[in-house]
């Protein structure tokens, strides 16, 4: 499991959306994954993280999906950062936003290694203690969101590439049995909710997932509450495992569910044609597998927006790993998930050039912006980007463009060596300009 996008810099958490040239009309009019889901008897599912659940993502999140998995929102850290204290804000925005639009909520995570609050994770406890500190944490999720969870990622990652258990704070506090009282306490928590195992590059046969394989036969054969597998399928750009199918068949007839939890495929940057077409063949793929699989029921991808992806933070080079880009319009990968789940749907051109905005730095009465126009399996001779400012911002100087403000609007042209933007290439101009009050990032049209 991974997070989505946090602790952002100023520049990327006021980057503002930016319009398509070549808008993906068919998208609007396609039927929605969500629906094309149910109609396999599946659900499809996005990390989301709740701050954002509004306007344009909002919608997307809201009409797509049919479940809702919270990026950071249910892990111990930010739900108990202090002992004893608890902020269930996102996490209970998250569940609102999900009843509003009739979808699931897949709760992650309650037993990790990663992502616990300095106090559990600097502490020293004996093995009664640390037990006590998980049962009643996971008591406490667990029974505050009781009949309103579909199903708990419970334990998290715990097995390493040669299928031996991952050291952790869990594993040398209370053993491998740790795996089994977690369960245990959580169905007591709420016996409605299915319960997984959850891990990475376990999608294909190999150590790991046949270690995990064993597991949760030993755990059914106990008779631990284990209702189901989850694969996290955070994959490369065409390395989808020849052996998905038949992993995900050999868990399903050990009598459990099966999901593809945290689906990404990151690729190379940049993007291009051949790669995005790459991209679409593998959502294809992955999706297919489950839907070939009566018991995988539902598919998840970790964030639906480049916007919001983890991928670039933690791999240097590589990003465009989502069904939809940074202006979340649908990639060619978005396709291939509702074609996998027997969608018929028009695919825009792939070639499209956008522009988004950015404030790269702000004190009292000014600020510093950028706008970075990039292009993707088409090509750009010359570029204008137009925009409004909603709150009296008035630009005083740009650099590597020609910007003309009249009221609120703000025309920017070409300069005379940068109006070429070749496919795969970008160029980004900036300026200066004067605010109070409030600073909203406008929409960039291109023109």
């Amino acid at each position: 499991m991974r997070s989505l996008r946090t602790g952002l810099p100023l520049a990327a958490l006021v980057t503002g959306a930016a319009l398509l040239l070549s808008a993906p009309a068919a998208h609007a009019a396609d039927t929605p994954l969500r629906d094309l889901a149910a109609a396999k008897g599946k659900v499809v599912g996005t990390a989301v993280t709740g701050s954002e659940l509004t306007g344009g993502y909002g919608d997307i999140a809201g009409a797509q999906f049919s479940s809702l998995t919270p990026g950071n929102a249910m892990k111990w850290g930010t739900v108990e950062p202090t002992q004893g204290s608890f902020d269930w804000t996102e996490a209970d925005q998250i569940v609102a936003f999900a009843q509003a639009h009739n979808q699931q909520v897949r709760g992650h995570t309650l037993v990790w290694h990663s992502q616990n609050p300095s106090w559990l994770t600097n502490g020293t406890w004996t093995s009664a203690q640390l037990g006590s500190l998980l049962q009643n944490h996971i008591s406490t999720e667990v029974g505050r969101y009781k009949g309103e969870i579909a199903a708990w990622d419970v334990v998290n990652e715990p097995f390493n590439e040669d299928g031996t258990y991952r050291s952790t704070l869990w594993y040398t506090g209370l053993g491998a049995n740790y795996i089994a009282q977690a369960l245990t306490w959580a169905h007591a928590a709420d016996p409605a909710a299915k319960l997984y195992i959850n891990d990475y590059n376990v999608e294909g046969v190999n150590a790991k997932s046949t270690a995990l394989y064993n597991l949760v036969k030993s755990l059914r054969a106990a008779g631990v509450p284990i209702d189901g597998v989850g694969l996290q399928a955070h994959l490369i750009l065409g390395q989808v495992p020849a052996t998905l199918q038949q992993n995900i068949q050999r868990f399903a007839d050990l009598g459990v569910d099966v999901a593809i939890t945290e689906l990404d495929v990151r690729m190379a940057l940049p993007a291009d044609a051949t790669k995005l077409a790459q991209q679409k063949a593998d959502f294809k793929s992955v999706v297919a597998a489950c839907v070939a699989v009566t018991r995988c029921v539902n598919v998840t991808v970790w964030g639906f927006t480049d916007a919001d992806s983890w991928v670039p933070g933690t791999f240097p080079g590589y990003g465009a790993a989502t069904p939809y880009d940074e202006n979340y319009a649908p990639k060619p990968a978005y396709y291939g998930v509702a074609e996998a789940l027997g969608g018929t749907t028009t695919t825009p051109p792939t070639g499209a050039c956008s522009a988004t905005y950015g404030v790269t730095s702000q004190w009292n009465t000014g600020f510093t912006g950028q706008v970075t126009i990039a292009c993707t399996g088409t090509a750009l001779s010359s570029w204008r980007a137009s925009w409004t400012y909603g709150a009296g911002q008035q630009l005083t100087q740009a650099w590597n463009a020609t910007c003309t403000q009249s009221g609120a609007a703000v025309t920017c042209t070409n300069a005379s060596y940068n109006g070429t933007v070749p496919d795969g290439g970008s160029v980004t101009f900036g300026f200066n300009a004067s605010w109070s009050g409030s600073n909203p990032v406008p929409v960039v049209t291109l023109g």
